[in-house]
């Protein structure tokens, strides 16, 4: 029996660019948090679910990536901002991809501000059946001085959360890296 795109469990997941890859990859744990979801969840009920993938953005504090000049004309803000969204969309993309070439229905979309805040907020708009956030698998020192994202939905989201970890054959040496 078919599902109507209705009554289908809406997942979202948090999904961002790989910190040793940069854009267009997703991160380890994005793609972890993804191929979990289609593994465990929706398995072969690919008309039973619909994935709602959030991009976040974090603004630069001064908007130039590792730019040293600080003289710029509005053009140049212009321009970062296309290449900032951009990339985000490469990203959604290969998600958004995947999920047509197997059936899922899905949606993707980004936002720019403190993921944490984001996602808890987008939860709260959006309102979907459960949200799904990978996890590095930070340390108690770390975490101190990082912070996590997934933690922090998972106290504050208005649904359901689980994360997913890393498995520990991808993690990199220095886990802040995804």
């Amino acid at each position: 029996m078919a599902t109507s795109e209705a009554t289908a469990t809406r997942i979202m997941l948090a999904v961002n660019q790989s910190t040793i890859k940069g854009y267009p990859h997703a991160s380890i744990s994005s793609r972890g948090a993804f191929e979990w979801t289609l593994q465990k969840i929706v398995r072969s009920n690919t008309s039973g679910f619909k994935l709602l993938f959030l991009h976040v953005q974090v603004p630069d504090e001064d908007g130039f990536d590792d730019m040293d000049s600080i003289f710029a004309s509005p053009e140049d803000f212009k321009s970062m901002r296309h290449r900032d969204r951009a990339r985000g969309l490469h990203l959604l993309e290969c998600f958004v991809t995947k999920c047509h070439q197997i059936g899922v229905a899905s949606e993707a979309w980004i936002k720019k501000g403190d993921p944490k805040e984001v996602i808890c907020h987008e939860v709260k708009r959006v309102q979907p059946d459960l949200l799904v956030v990978g996890s590095r698998g930070l340390g108690p020192f770390q975490r101190v001085f990082v912070g996590t994202v997934s933690e922090f939905c998972v106290k504050h989201a208005e649904c359901p959360v689980v994360t997913i970890k890393r498995n520990p054959d991808e993690a990199p040496q220095d886990p802040v890296d995804d």
